[in-house]
């Protein structure tokens, strides 16, 4: 079924939750195998932050909801309930498409009361996922958020970035634009296992290189390290040399945590795939979502001479945050066996 044959007073078996989002259509193709995309017209754009987040920036933009990057981890996944929709299959295959993104930002940004603070794209879902190359609703967020003034940043997986260079780099001509690239996994059969639809590592180091190339700093994000999986020196000292060499300014390194249904759908999977680590990960996370204090500190003791001699000790984005709080620096309290 073509895109352009959608028919908008089509029955589109809505669910309850997807009918209070202004769902107009829902819309299957053969070049998305497997993904249903549920247009929207959103009646805001700019979404406050709660106080109590203590993210660094005030306002986000959100185009997507649902990301078929499938990041198995991912933490946005308990938002999909809101939608009456389920935090595992359903976040990766059921997206929502906010087809009027763009005009309804402009209309926000044009009010006497804006205030031109800082908004953030790509905290929640990856607006340069794969639907991106269809829906072009970057151009227009970019463009409005710079013709108004308006500072932002850009946190991706995705490829899709580099369309968008020439546009990006002409709005930091106008405001403070800042880039980021998310690559924890260095190790592509890992990354295919637990980040199915990212675009490989390989990838993502030619995105930095790309947005280095283009005269802007790309900080990235080395998140999350998955414990066990991604922590070994092997893994990191290999990939900060692979982050230097291809030009990237600073990382920021924040350990997995697992939110609500995030915990479930991620533990399933490692129940699956790498039993024998579930024990450990039950001492190491216990009840809660993070971490142990004594593995946080045990991580940093491993990254920060990794950040020293790779020279990737350059100034954080507005993203610092968006998926958990700094820890505290502590002395290392032994390896990883023991949590």
């Amino acid at each position: 079924m073509r895109w352009t044959t959608q028919a908008v007073d089509a029955d589109d078996g809505a669910l309850p939750g997807l009918e209070r989002s202004g769902l107009v259509r829902r819309v299957q193709t053969p070049e998305f195998d497997g993904i249903t995309f549920h247009e929207v017209l959103c009646k805001s754009a700019l979404n406050k932050t709660p106080e109590a987040s203590r993210l660094p920036f005030d306002y986000t933009v959100n185009t997507f909801r649902g990301c078929s990057h499938a990041c198995r981890y991912c933490f946005a996944r308990p938002t999909h309930e809101y939608l009456d929709l389920d935090a595992g299959h359903d976040f990766d295959t059921q997206l929502v498409v906010k087809t009027n993104v763009a005009a309804v930002l402009r209309r926000e940004l044009a009010r006497k009361s804006w205030k031109r603070e800082h908004v953030a794209l790509g905290t929640n879902t990856d607006p340069y996922q794969r639907a991106e190359g269809r829906y072009r609703l970057m151009p227009g967020v970019i463009g409005a958020l710079a013709e108004s003034g308006t500072p932002f940043s850009i946190l991706t997986k995705g490829t899709l970035l580099r369309r968008d260079l020439p546009l990006i780099a002409l709005a930091s001509r106008q405001v403070d634009v800042r880039v980021s690239v998310s690559l924890a996994i260095g190790d592509h059969e890992l990354q295919q296992q637990i980040e199915p639809g990212t675009p490989s590592p390989k990838a993502r180091l030619d995105l930095i290189r790309a947005i280095a190339d283009a005269g802007m700093s790309c900080h990235v994000m080395v998140a999350p390290v998955i414990p066990f999986l991604t922590d070994s020196k092997q893994h990191l000292e290999g990939l900060f040399a692979d982050l230097a060499a291809a030009g990237a300014s600073g990382v920021t390194v924040i350990p997995m945590h697992l939110r609500g249904s995030t915990r479930g759908w991620f533990l399933s999977w490692m129940s699956a795939e790498h039993p024998a680590l579930l024990p450990r990960y039950r001492r190491l996370y216990g009840r809660g979502a993070y971490v142990s204090p004594e593995y946080t500190r045990w991580l940093d003791a491993r990254v920060d001479p990794l950040v020293e001699r790779y020279g990737l000790a350059g100034r954080q984005p507005a993203h610092r945050g968006a998926e958990t709080p700094a820890s505290p620096k502590s002395e290392p309290v032994g390896p990883p066996t023991l949590f």
